[in-house]
């Protein structure tokens, strides 16, 4: 039976891309660099995915990314470099400006409350998850919060998991089910792990990496009828 469920953060629970949108437009006004257009910010979002997956490569670390992909922005652009570590000190604080659920994700959490462990599990930087969480209310929703700052390692790496696992004790890997977007953090290293998985896709990308997973849903409101299952 599962009882515990760990919830990614970011393009699960909360829409990332339109937080992001928001606070990238609120910077560029800040530092002065001028229009910052939807092109921009999808050419950003590729950067930032691709920095995103070496960290939890362990090629990089969370500093060098966080900077890194501003850096890389900015150069493509021809916008001052020099100010891509204040930008982003700016940007983690502008994140939680604009909160948009993903679809169906207060029913389903409100829903699961006293039934399940709830627990946010991301990679996000403190900073930004802090003010977030608590901005949407999901920090008066879920049990737990396991950001991986606090923990001291990313997902998918196992240490991670082995620190969650460690606060969820007596519970047993097949007791805990990840919800989240992530191939390469949160259906990788939860099913490494031996958790159930279940991979939110709402948009049908098609899984070319061969990664396994236990479920695929393209609605959060999908997620009680799968508990039922291990009932």
């Amino acid at each position: 039976m599962i009882k515990a469920i760990l919830w990614d953060i970011d393009n699960t629970l909360l829409n990332f891309h339109e937080s992001a949108r928001v606070a990238l437009k609120r910077c560029f006004e800040i530092f002065s660099l001028g229009e910052c257009t939807d092109e921009m910010i999808n050419e950003y979002h590729a950067i930032n995915d691709r920095y995103w997956n070496l960290l939890e490569a362990g090629e990089m670390t969370k500093s060098e990314i966080l900077v890194g992909r501003f850096r890389e922005f900015f150069s493509n652009h021809g916008l001052d470099v020099s100010v891509a570590e204040a930008f982003n000190d700016e940007y983690q604080f502008r994140l939680s400006d604009e909160i948009v659920f993903c679809d169906g994700a207060p029913d389903v959490l409100l829903q699961l409350r006293g039934r399940y462990i709830q627990c946010a599990a991301s990679n996000g930087t403190k900073v930004s998850q802090t003010l977030k969480l608590k901005k949407s209310g999901l920090d008066r929703i879920m049990d737990r919060i396991y950001i991986s700052e606090d923990l001291g390692f990313e997902k998918p790496r196992r240490e991670y998991f082995d620190a969650v696992l460690a606060d969820l004790s007596p519970l047993e890997p097949r007791e805990i089910i990840m919800v989240g977007d992530s191939l390469t953090s949160d259906m990788r290293g939860s099913h490494d792990y031996g958790l159930v998985t279940c991979w939110y896709n709402p948009g049908g990308t098609v899984n070319n990496t061969g990664m396994l997973f236990d479920h695929e849903i393209r609605h959060l409101s999908e997620v009680p009828a799968i508990l039922e299952q291990y009932e």
